[in-house]
């Protein structure tokens, strides 16, 4: 673990072993913790955040659909994240913001609204918790017999703790199956996203997603298809039937820490050239795009 890192709390930066919480404070007998995951990386430019401005407003809407308050401003956190990043040495990685409730609290309700706040930097290369990102080869998925949870439930657009169970039960079926990843449907059958990732299909020139509702509003799903817009690929967003995958040409997943995950093999469907020609192409479209070489994308890019 990143025993040497820098941690922003609540204003101050403290030693990665001083930033913690009673094992009896609500968000951890609740779930209440809210938080983001972004990427940090190396460009020409120095280390430069992805998407920075997205991330924190994504953040603010989770407080907002839950009814709680942020300690900082978004200028604010937008300073605090990239000096959490300068105070530690790592060239790439991920940074995580927790907003959580550190009072001890029997109640189900929050023990008030405004949060206190962490900032975390991995660094991948030394933590041995960080994500695997040597997934290229392509992987194995599975339809989970667990339902994504609908959005008549809980807000599902919220990143908070609580709703990740939803996730992690899926994720652990399909490791327990013999597959890599989950791929969850909504209440009514059709296909939403998987444990912690968004899904892809591709067919011809098409590069086919779910539509927005009950999943995740994705801010790397985002970038993929704006992205992919930019270079003439067609995109759609609708609601896709499970047999739509044994009709596509190519799939993969996508998210945070590894933006593009090649699909081999979905249950008995096998993708004959893994990664495919299209994936290829989005795959080095969005490595250059976070490298900062493609100047259209250079938006997205905020120095540290």
């Amino acid at each position: 673990m990143n025993s040497d890192s820098i941690v922003f709390l609540n204003g101050s930066f403290v030693q990665w072993h001083e930033a913690t919480v009673h094992i009896m404070c609500h968000s951890f007998g609740r779930g209440s913790a809210i938080f983001e995951v972004l990427g940090f990386h190396n460009t020409a430019r120095g280390r430069c955040v992805f998407r920075l401005d997205d991330h924190i407003d994504r953040l603010f809407e989770t407080a907002k659909l839950l009814d709680m308050e942020l300690p900082l401003s978004r200028e604010d956190l937008h300073d605090a994240v990239r000096e959490t990043i300068r105070k530690n040495a790592p060239l790439e990685g991920f940074i995580k913001i927790v907003g959580f409730c550190p009072q001890i609290s029997f109640e189900a309700t929050y023990p008030r609204k405004e949060l206190d706040l962490a900032i975390f930097i991995v660094d991948p290369g030394m933590d041995q918790s960080a994500p695997d990102l040597s997934l290229q080869e392509g992987v194995s998925v599975c339809l989970s017999r667990w339902t994504k949870l609908s959005a008549r439930m809980v807000p599902t657009e919220a990143k908070v703790a609580a709703n990740y169970l939803n996730g992690i039960m899926a994720r652990n079926d399909a490791t327990d199956r013999g597959y890599d990843f989950a791929l969850m449907c909504d209440d009514e059958g059709f296909l939403a996203e998987g444990t912690t990732e968004s899904i892809f299909l591709i067919k011809g020139n098409s590069l086919i997603t779910p539509s927005l509702g009950t999943i995740l509003h994705g801010i790397t799903r985002r970038s993929i298809l704006e992205a992919a817009e930019a270079t003439g690929l067609k995109t759609v967003e609708d609601t896709l039937p499970r047999d739509l995958i044994d009709r596509a040409d190519e799939m993969f997943l996508s998210g945070t820490p590894r933006k593009i995950i090649p699909v081999k093999r979905m249950e008995d469907h096998i993708f004959e050239e893994t990664p495919g020609p299209m994936t290829k192409k989005l795959t080095d479209l969005m490595n250059n795009i976070v490298s900062g070489e493609d100047d259209r994308f250079s938006r997205w890019l905020c120095p540290v």
